[in-house]
């Protein structure tokens, strides 16, 4: 039997909890229609205490008037939920969940004391997106970079949802979800996938010193330098020690009665 590509094993993973979120929205906007009870009083409403519960119920609720609402949270739901537990699955239920809390609670500690009530996934969604593109830049490793400017490249434009461009628009829920993702990029830059460390780098935290290079050239350098200087004045001494001696002697020219 073949075993499964790991990206398609961690893909299988990464895609059923962004599924089962996905489920629970549509279930509780059926849900609303079936129920006399207006879902929408479950949302987040700021500096009152009975508006805690929204803290829980915010992202599940959407308006039942206009199906665009849950149809515009559906799609970047179900994409940065699975790129979240597919790219930091150690950490990527505590990210959620964080998002999902803590973004309520900013809202409702900081939000618009004026009675309104904040419903939606789009503040958690804000939170991941941040999440996702400042963790990538932090990490400084190449595959989570890619994402970052993936997720900039799909939702760019979403930064100007913190704005207040449009009425009936929480742009203080989307705020609020981009400072948490913000923050947990940085609370957690140390867990999940890292750069690969080079080999100096591992040395370093065990306290081997690297060796030195250059210092070994430059002796090596110095050795071979010193050898052709005491090479050079062993030659000198030698040269000086010969000494050439000529002598002159002068051909005899012999007679004829020498040679009788």
């Amino acid at each position: 039997m073949q075993s499964k590509a790991p990206f398609e094993s961690h893909l299988g993973n990464a895609i059923p909890p962004a599924i089962m979120v996905l489920v629970m929205m549509w279930l509780i906007y059926w849900a609303d229609f079936l129920f006399i009870y207006d879902f929408q009083q479950l949302g987040v409403v700021s500096l009152e205490i009975s508006g805690l519960k929204g803290i829980f119920f915010m992202p599940w609720i959407h308006a039942h008037s206009d199906v665009k609402h849950i149809l515009n949270n559906s799609v970047p739901a179900l994409l940065l939920i699975t790129l979240l537990f597919y790219s930091y699955k150690e950490i990527a239920l505590k990210v959620f969940l964080f998002s999902w809390f803590l973004t309520g609670f900013l809202l409702w500690t900081f939000g618009p004391h004026n009675g309104s009530h904040h419903i939606g996934m789009s503040g958690v969604i804000y939170s991941l997106a941040a999440f996702l593109f400042t963790s990538g830049v932090l990490r400084k490793y190449l595959p989570l970079q890619a994402l970052s400017l993936f997720i900039v490249f799909l939702y760019g434009s979403m930064i100007w949802g913190i704005f207040p461009t449009k009425e009936r628009i929480s742009w203080e829920g989307h705020l609020s979800g981009m400072i948490v993702g913000i923050i947990l990029a940085f609370v957690y830059r140390g867990r999940g996938p890292q750069r690969p460390k080079y080999q100096f780098e591992i040395e370093k935290e065990l306290g081997i010193e690297p060796p030195d290079l250059e210092g070994m050239y430059n002796e090596k350098l110095r050795i071979l330098e010193e050898e052709a200087l005491r090479k050079q004045e062993e030659m000198r001494n030698v040269t000086s020690e010969i000494i050439v001696t000529y002598e002159f002697k002068p051909k005899q020219i012999r007679s004829k009665d020498d040679e009788k």
